[in-house]
């Protein structure tokens, strides 16, 4: 059953009760990764091994997003800013216990390509909180494999 979830803004990334960061390297360049999480809504099922669908909603201001296991969640964009920013909120979602998500890519210029810092940011019941701090090492492997898998999607389309 989907669940309406708080409609947080950009501020929650600081006063979230659940934040967790991790951050990577690439050799692609800030505009080719923006434009890969921005623009290339339904490439993410092609880099993101836990995404089994994404798909740009209305005038591309909300996504839908399935995840292999049954999650679901409908977002809503919150920043765009090209070869900086991307950040979303999720609106709807069958997790049990959120009450609050919203998620900020963040991408620096770096000395041969970017780097890329992905933000998720949570609010629950407690349940749901000490199951995303349980499985923050699973975030970080699914963030470094995701980003790794888009690095090479990248670099050799470019080539």
């Amino acid at each position: 059953m989907a669940r309406r979830l708080l409609p947080v803004g950009l501020d929650f990334l600081d006063t979230a009760p659940l934040r967790l960061v991790f951050a990577r390297e690439v050799s692609a360049s800030p505009d080719a990764v923006y434009h890969a999480l921005a623009d290339d809504v339904p490439g993410w099922s092609e880099w993101f091994a836990a995404v089994t669908l994404a798909r740009p909603l209305g005038d591309g201001a909300r996504r839908e997003i399935r995840l292999k296991g049954g999650g679901r969640f409908l977002e809503t964009i919150v920043a765009a800013e090209p070869d900086s920013v991307y950040a979303y909120r999720v609106d709807e979602t069958n997790a049990p216990g959120a009450r609050a998500l919203l998620e900020e890519w963040r991408i620096v210029p770096v000395a041969g390509g970017a780097r890329v810092r992905w933000t998720f940011t949570a609010d629950g019941t407690a349940p749901f909180l000490l199951a995303v701090r349980l499985g923050r090492a699973g975030l970080g492997r699914a963030f470094r494999d995701a980003v790794g898998a888009l690095e090479r999607r990248l670099t050799s389309a470019a080539a």
